[in-house]
């Protein structure tokens, strides 16, 4: 069984998406972990925008929906767990209707995306680095324009700009 296959990952589907399981997404972020040398659990959450606003206020105070939201583990967390990514699959939607591809795909280039904030990525202060690093990956996964290749962003980008035609993603922290 290839590596990828054995990583532990939760899908859970609060707000399904057509043509996507909880266990092809799984798989699929076992994929992207792999591809993206990111070690431990990652836990996914697939769920309805006005969730995504309550976590956006509650981590980063912007009272908004947004499209995904990555939470590293917090110190003394379970050994192992690369962290928590949370999807609104309205905005998933939305997107995927506007750019021609199925929900199933949106969800997959959110989670990846989300992933990449994990290993420790950020879009808005790395020069484009995430950029190059997800259009890579989602060539190498075979998904569809990624979020800030399709905004047209390679450089950090301002606060207010939105990722993707939909609320701007970010990797959140824990608190305590």
């Amino acid at each position: 069984m290839p590596q990828s296959a054995q990583r532990k990952t939760l899908v859970i589907l609060r707000k399904p998406v057509v043509g996507l399981s909880d266990t092809a997404l799984a798989q699929f972020v076992a994929r992207a972990c792999h591809a993206s040398k990111l070690k431990g659990t990652v836990n996914v959450l697939v769920t309805g925008s006005s969730e995504l606003r309550s976590l956006n206020r509650r981590f980063r105070s912007k009272d908004q929906p947004t499209d995904v939201l990555s939470f590293p583990p917090g110190v003394g967390f379970v050994n192992g767990l690369a962290g928590d990514i949370a999807i609104s699959a309205d905005i998933a939607r939305q997107n995927a209707r506007k750019l021609g591809h199925s929900a199933a795909d949106e969800i997959k280039i959110l989670a990846l995306h989300g992933v990449l904030h994990l290993v420790g990525y950020d879009h808005d202060r790395d020069d484009g680095a995430m950029a190059r690093r997800e259009a890579a990956l989602r060539r190498s996964l075979g998904l569809p324009l990624g979020l800030i290749e399709r905004s047209g962003q390679t450089t950090p980008r301002s606060k207010s700009k939105a990722a993707g035609g939909g609320a701007r993603a970010t990797r959140a922290a824990r608190t305590r």
